[in-house]
């Protein structure tokens, strides 16, 4: 599996790209998926793109974004167009986003065919700059669980749409992520990968909560200590050796943390692979 560590963890530290790439590619990372904001926001610095990150050996998988299906069509089309120029900027194949902001369950049938139509012109944006979109499998959306997942791929009906399959937000709308893995495969274009305490503490999640620099971090564990077995996952991906994904951290102490799960997740891919583990020189927790 390629890995890549994502832009969003740092949201609240005062951390360049340049660091945070000579980091990553000193600690065994592929890429470094970008947040839109911070792609946005690097726009005016015209030395920095796909090929300044590539002189690391790094990549941009995907840059992430939150589109405004509900708003005017006009805007929704600038700003997509916009995320597909900044994600041809810096080489990324694939953006993402969410599908609307209401569950399933709590949506209407007049709603859901707005929502895809919605994506569906969106799609055919992303495939005239080369790109793929994802949808996110995330609560509040019409990408909550598997069963809804299907139906919003079968409603957008377009080659251009794929799925960024968040594990634990899967293991959350109660689904086991390993069948529901083998259900949507032809669509995963992206892994996220996170874990929880326990399911009591997946309200740390919410996006208040997440992006309030004072929000509470209690529950949020690195990758193998919480309660979505990734191990079983894991082995799941070894037939899929071009699987990308990203290790989503939103909890404290990003740099040790993230070593910890890059390593581990190599540790348990390896096995499967025929190779053994690759360490980085160094302390394996250390910060950065």
């Amino acid at each position: 599996m390629r890995l890549s560590l994502c832009t969003i963890s740092f949201r609240h530290h005062l951390v360049s790209l340049e660091d945070l790439a000579v980091w990553a590619a000193g600690n065994g990372f592929q890429g470094i998926e970008l947040w839109g904001a911070h792609a946005r926001n690097m726009a005016a610095v015209s030395d920095r793109g796909g090929d300044w990150l590539a002189q690391f050996g790094l990549s941009v998988p995907m840059v992430s974004d939150y589109l405004p299906l509900d708003g005017d069509p006009d805007a929704l089309v600038r700003k997509t167009l916009d995320l597909c120029r900044l994600a041809q900027r810096w080489g990324a194949p694939k953006i993402r986003t969410f599908a609307g902001g209401t569950g399933s369950a709590e949506t209407s049938p007049e709603r859901r065919i707005f929502i895809a139509e919605r994506l569906r012109t969106l799609c055919g944006l992303a495939a005239d700059h080369g790109l793929s979109l994802l949808v996110e499998t995330h609560p509040g959306t019409l990408a909550d669980n598997l069963t809804a997942t299907r139906a919003l791929i079968a409603a957008v009906g377009h080659p251009a749409l794929k799925v960024n399959f968040d594990v634990l937000h899967v293991w959350e709308g109660g689904d086991d992520p390993v069948a529901a893995r083998r259900a949507l495969r032809p669509h995963i274009g992206h892994y996220h990968l996170k874990n929880i305490r326990d399911r009591d503490d997946l309200s740390v999640f919410e996006p208040a909560n997440v992006y309030a620099a004072a929000g509470r971090r209690d529950g949020m564990v690195p990758l193998f200590d919480g309660v979505v077995d990734y191990r079983r996952f894991l082995a799941e991906l070894a037939d899929d050796p071009a699987a990308e994904g990203s290790l989503e951290w939103f909890g404290d102490d990003c740099y040790a943390v993230l070593r910890r799960d890059r390593d581990d997740v190599e540790a348990a891919l390896a096995p499967m692979a025929g190779v053994l583990p690759r360490r980085v020189a160094g302390t394996r927790h250390g910060a950065a």
